[in-house]
């Protein structure tokens, strides 16, 4: 590393750990107007392991302009599972939510995610089985289908994205996608049955195909987050595997009876610098809660101006009552929002943003998004769960402010009638433009309702 660039680093490491560790004093919370509140459609339960927002590591909303684009399951009566699904595109004006577009057939499993670029080309991630109904863990043939925001009415068009020799894909396909929106390119990922690895192909700014990899992480990690900004690609993952710990998974079989039991301990990273010249780096393990028996979900991942990945996570020290009670008796379950920075594959800053202990009085933190401005603020948007001073239970989604950081910026509460338990955003990731406009999309008490929100940040 060059005399000029270890200064450059040191520099961005100093600004961050500033804006980490700013003192509190009297603060403002931004002012947040509800615009739109609504229902946009219902999806019945399809009892096949993947419901309706069930990819939260890839985009289901993106905002083009004026309309809003999402991707939205819907359920097939009668049809057999595992692949007894199919997406629905739908479109929102100034006005109301139209639906454009759905195949003839259920034959997809899981939700298919949905990316944008400037000029208005919309991109669904699809992966339509090739076997008969009813077949389960079967063939799947994954595609990518491109629409047009200037022209919503038209019907998608196949692209056929080239993969590595070797893949075997079916309806357990843990896809990941990402849009760099203004150069026009896309990436995207999809599981290897039978070995765990991640396949990706990436297409260049020509509409070619131009680049097929693989991502062998140290176990089987899943629900990728994925990032693409100037050939730069970013990749989230959690560990998704059965119960290493056998007296851990026979206590809970015996408590539960249930034996499906996949544990999400490990978080993992990796990037390359240049997806069109270099493979993907050896993953780099962010943080573990193996030895509590804990629980991680990777939350969302955004791309800095100067290329430095901003990663957010949300930790469980233990993963439930059930499993503290028996083996850490006295340990309170402590959960925390998490928020790690790091540039050219290398930490530079954490900071923990939020912080609840069981039973201490203090706010439990749960789903969380970033959310970037056109005015150059990152935000994150979180599910805060805590009780009133009379003692009920009060939920409701909020807004804090985490670049650049002001002294002691307070949370501000998004006034929804109801608030969002699971959510997507519009992000860059999916080729969505930084605005003050804040697209939420997800469900709140009934999980079969698919709800939109639309707030302004003044």
């Amino acid at each position: 590393m060059s005399r000029s660039h270890k200064v450059a680093v040191a520099m961005s490491v100093a600004f961050l750990s500033l804006c980490f560790n700013a003192a509190s004093i009297a603060g403002k919370a931004p002012a947040v107007v509800v615009e739109a509140e609504e229902v946009i459609t219902t999806c019945a339960a399809p009892n096949n392991g993947a419901g309706p927002l069930w990819c939260y590591g890839a985009p289901l909303i993106v905002r083009v302009g004026g309309d809003v684009f999402a991707s939205i399951t819907e359920t097939g009566q009668d049809v057999p599972p595992l692949c007894n699904t199919r997406w629905r595109l739908f479109r929102r004006d100034e006005k109301s939510w139209k639906l454009l577009h759905y195949p003839p057939a259920f034959r997809n499993r899981e939700p298919c995610p949905l990316v944008a670029f400037a000029d208005g080309s919309l991109f669904l991630s699809v992966n339509p089985s090739t076997q008969p109904p009813g077949t389960q863990y079967g063939a799947c043939e994954p595609d990518a289908l491109r629409f047009s925001a200037k022209e919503p009415d038209r019907e998608g068009e196949p692209l056929r994205p080239l993969w590595a020799d070797g893949a075997i894909f079916t309806d357990h396909s843990y896809r990941g996608i990402a849009a760099d929106g203004p150069r026009g390119e896309l990436l995207l990922l999809n599981i290897h049955s039978r070995t765990g690895e991640y396949f990706w192909s990436f297409r260049d700014e020509s509409g070619k195909w131009a680049q097929q990899g693989r991502i062998a992480f140290p176990i089987r990690a899943c629900y990728p987050e994925v990032a693409l900004r100037n050939r730069a690609a970013h990749v989230l993952a959690i560990g998704d595997i059965v119960e290493p710990n056998k007296e851990w998974r026979a206590y809970k079989l015996a408590k539960t009876n249930r034996d499906w039991d996949y544990v999400f301990r490990r978080l993992f990273y990796t990037w390359t610098p240049d997806i069109g010249r270099s493979e993907f780096a050896s993953p780099l393990e962010l943080d573990t809660v193996e030895a509590t028996a804990g629980h991680i979900s990777n939350l969302d991942l955004w791309i800095a101006g100067d290329g430095a990945a901003h990663l957010l996570y949300l930790k469980n020290s233990i993963a439930s009552p059930l499993m503290r009670n028996r083996f850490f008796p006295g340990q309170p379950i402590v959960s925390s929002l998490e928020h790690v920075v790091l540039k050219e594959g290398k930490i530079i800053a954490r900071k923990t943003l939020l912080r609840g202990v069981e039973g201490a009085g203090s706010e439990i933190p749960g789903h969380a998004r970033f959310h970037a401005t056109d005015d150059g603020r990152l935000f994150v948007v979180y599910l805060h769960s805590d009780r009133t001073a009379e003692g009920k239970p009060l939920l409701e989604n909020r807004l804090l402010q985490v670049l650049p950081q002001e002294k002691d910026v307070r949370p501000a509460t998004i006034p929804l009638k109801e608030p969002f338990r699971t959510f997507f955003t519009a992000a860059e990731r999916g080729g969505s433009k930084p605005s003050r406009l804040l697209d939420l999309f997800g469900a709140g008490r009934d999980g079969t309702a698919l709800r939109y929100a639309r707030a302004r940040i003044e």
